[in-house]
């Protein structure tokens, strides 16, 4: 059902009211979402800084100390000599510094002394270890704030040597401040890191190494404060990606493997969020500043970015995350409540868009009613338009001239249509579909007059032949003569060569009016240039064989010289080697096969032009096993690439005859068309059989069958430049041929079910005179 003009245009009123109002709440909502999403980003940044800063300033006492007291031993003001005077230094540092969990000093010989804060017996605890010639012994010492002895205990079977540990190696190799990354410690169970500084004397040399163990389980309590949003999270992350931090303490987690104590990993945190956002994170991402990233979990939104240290004070990055509708949820609630109110003033433009089309339609419905008593013919074209069409008083007389022109054309040229002798067609010139068609085209393709209206050219037009319409359309508007040569489908299913001429028919106004087509079939013409072409072709081909035998005579007697220079270099190479004291057997074995291979490619080299020159070669007695075997060796390698199996099978053979190199190109071709027939094919099997046996007729048979795609049954074999290769010329079956045949064999093609292909040849055996008169000689 049709809707009328009024409603259409109430609708399209409107729709395109509520398109308007939409499209600006929507950009406004994209361009506060951005604006917003940016801020978040802006704010994620700051945080991060806040929380690097942060801990830059929580981890600054220990650096304080270090430095302080590796100054005092190095001036001599406190003597590493005298483990009581180090470690009432210690004890007082400690005493300063709260966030401190332990201070240590060992030195180049291996003495040690730490004093930590105890849980345990006392307030504090020393652990002092003294080494000399004798051995090593370790001293423990607790103390209360009072620096007062609480227990001592003499442990002689503590081996414990500061020189192993890697804080000391690290400083040592350094020669600089170190910060180790964040671990357990051994006996506190918590998580800190160390801050180790290398104590030098007066000639450059390292005396020991002073350090610092401060605990960092207060990091997490910090984060935990920090807000990002109402359902934001931020942790510290280590180098290897290890949580030693997080704004949910309780997700800080210390795992054991093995004998160790570690940092749960961030791929196995308790928190899904921080996986999908950090879990695929490698060392260098997290040493690297990254911009801040969106992604989303469960159809929800989340930005995060990555605060890693810009320096070595602070051995871990910030990461954060938080869910973008913390921040744009109010943004899209007022989206929603937008969009209901444009729909709802697009419903009242609507009603209000019915009433005032309707006034606007009643004209046009009225010229519509003429219109159709003209066509109709219930209305005179002579009689007067009422006055009440004076509105539309122009376009009446349009539709007036039209009807007459129409019928004028109608009665001048509706005979000549007909019985034209050529087929013709009138088309409209804005579609492209028949008008009408006279006898002739309906006979030429066959279909009915009542068929072909409504059809185009192009529905009939042969798949290959894709571009009449377009260059129809634009010849007849551009009125320029439309004439090309094109196939069509008849309604057999047969195509025919068809020559459409077409011109454009305008009125008085230059309106087009219709486009008249005539038609010619030339298939019978284009066949005959079709046979022309084809002699063309041939003579072309025979002239590139001729070209190609020329190049190969050419090329055969170029590459002679330099082979025949590398063989002569080979031997003279060889006697030198041999004629030195210690002649190396590997050097002998290099020399050898060089000087083989040079001759095997002089051998082919003279063979190619005995053959171009249509020289039968030199015919002799050859063990057909043993060429066979060769032949394998060469293509086994290629064999190999694609992995391709190759068997070979052959009885007690006698020697065949003809010429040993000519044979070997043509087994070499037919092994390597087989390995290019699996490689390019994705079967399963990849096999090739090489067979040799004796044949009926004194001769011997040679096959060579692969479990490769088949042959296209498209391509005719053993015919010149046929191939079913990208690169392929097609002449190595067609060489391969002649040469077996010169050798009074046959060559020929099997192929069974199974899709396999098998290439068969057959060469003459040695007879019993050949065989005599090689004896002879």
């Amino acid at each position: 059902m049709k809707l009328s003009l009024g409603v259409l245009l109430a609708i399209y009123l409107a729709g395109l009211q509520l398109i308007a109002v939409i499209s600006v709440v929507f950009f406004s909502y994209v361009s506060s979402e951005n604006a917003l999403i940016e801020h978040t980003k802006s704010l994620l940044s700051d945080t991060g800084n806040n929380a690097v800063e942060h801990s830059k300033g929580f981890l600054e006492p220990a650096r304080v100390t270090a430095i302080l007291s590796q100054r005092l031993i190095e001036s001599g003001i406190v003597s590493s000599d005298k483990p009581e005077d180090l470690e009432k230094l210690l004890f007082q540092q400690l005493q300063v510094g709260p966030q401190l969990s332990g201070i240590f000093y060992g030195d180049e010989v291996g003495n040690f002394v730490y004093v930590m804060r105890s849980h345990g017996v006392a307030e504090y605890r020393t652990k002092i270890v003294h080494r000399d010639e004798r051995g090593s012994v370790a001293t423990l010492i607790w103390r209360n704030d009072n620096y007062e002895v609480i227990k001592h205990i003499v442990d002689p079977l503590d081996t414990f040597d500061p020189r192993t540990r890697p804080w000391y190696s690290s400083a040592k190799s350094k020669m600089d401040a170190i910060w180790t990354d964040p671990y357990i410690f051994f006996s506190s169970q918590k998580p800190g890191v160390t801050s180790a500084l290398p104590v030098i004397n007066l000639s450059g040399e390292l005396k020991g190494v002073f350090g610092v163990d401060i605990e960092i389980d207060e990091i997490s309590d910090f984060l935990a404060q920090l807000k990002v949003g109402q359902n934001g999270g931020v942790m510290a992350l280590t180098k290897d990606g290890s949580v030693i931090a997080h704004s949910n303490p309780s997700l800080v987690k210390v795992v054991n493997k093995g004998s160790l104590s570690e940092f749960v990993s961030i791929t196995e945190i308790d928190d899904a969020i921080a996986k999908v956002a950090f879990g695929g994170l490698k060392q260098q991402d997290i040493e690297a500043k990254g911009d801040a990233k969106q992604f989303e979990y469960e159809g929800n939104g989340y930005v995060s970015t990555l605060i890693p240290s810009d320096n070595q004070d602070l051995p871990w990055a910030i990461a954060i995350y938080a869910p973008t509708e913390d921040f744009i949820g109010g943004i899209k609630e007022n989206r929603t409540r937008n969009i209901w109110i444009a729909v709802f003033i697009a419903l009242i433009t609507g009603l209000i868009g019915l009433r005032v089309a309707g006034r606007i339609s009643r004209p046009i419905r009225e010229f519509a009613l003429l219109t159709e008593l003209l066509s109709s013919g219930k209305v005179s074209t002579y009689e007067d338009i009422p006055e009440t069409y004076r509105e539309l008083k122009d376009a009446s007389e349009v539709l007036l001239n039209e009807i007459a022109q129409r019928k004028a054309f109608e009665l001048e040229y509706g005979r000549t249509f007909d019985l034209a002798s050529r087929g013709m067609a009138q088309i409209s010139p804005n579609s492209g579909r028949f008008i009408r068609t006279n006898p002739q085209l309906n006979d030429i393709l066959g279909f009915t007059s009542k068929e072909m209206q409504g059809m185009t050219f192009s529905e009939i037009l042969h798949s290959d032949d894709n571009d009449t319409y377009l260059s129809f359309q634009y010849a007849v508007h551009k009125d320029v003569e439309y004439n090309k040569e094109r196939r069509y489908i008849r309604k057999d299913g047969t195509f025919a060569w068809l020559r459409v001429n077409a011109i454009l028919i305008r009125d008085e106004q230059g309106k087009a009016l219709h486009t008249v087509a005539t038609v010619d079939d030339v298939t019978a013409l284009r066949k005959s240039k079709d046979k022309i072409n084809e002699l063309s072709l041939e003579l072309s081909h025979y002239s590139r064989i001729s070209m190609m035998g020329e190049m190969a005579t050419g090329l055969a007697h170029e590459l002679n010289q330099p082979l025949t220079a590398i063989t002569q270099n080979a031997d003279a190479a060889l006697l030198t080697v041999m004629q030195s004291d210690k002649p190396d057997p590997e050097l002998i074995e290099i020399l050898e096969e060089m000087d083989q291979q040079a001759h095997r490619g002089a051998d082919i080299i003279r063979a190619l032009r005995g053959f171009v020159r249509k020289d039968k070669g030199r015919t002799e007695a050859f063990d057909l096993k043993e060429l066979i075997e060769q032949t394998l060796y060469l293509v086994h390698p290629e064999a190999s690439v694609h992995g391709i199996a190759i068997s070979f099978k052959a009885p007690a053979l006698t020697h065949a005859t003809g010429s040993r190199v000519q044979v070997a190109q043509v087994i070499v071709n037919l092994l390597r068309n087989a390995i290019e027939a699996i490689a390019s094919d994705d079967s399963s099997v990849k096999q090739i059989k090489v067979r040799a046996e004796s044949a009926d007729d004194d001769m011997l048979k040679v096959s060579v069958e692969d479990t490769g795609g088949g042959v296209d049954p498209s391509i005719e074999l053993f015919t010149q430049f046929e191939t079913s290769k990208k690169d392929g010329m097609g002449l190595g079956l067609t060489f391969s041929r002649s040469i077996i045949e010169a050798h009074g064999g046959k060559l020929w093609c099997e192929s069974d079910k199974q899709h396999c292909t098998k290439f068969c040849f057959t060469l003459p055996i040695l007879s019993i005179s050949q065989q005599e008169s090689s004896d002879d000689q």
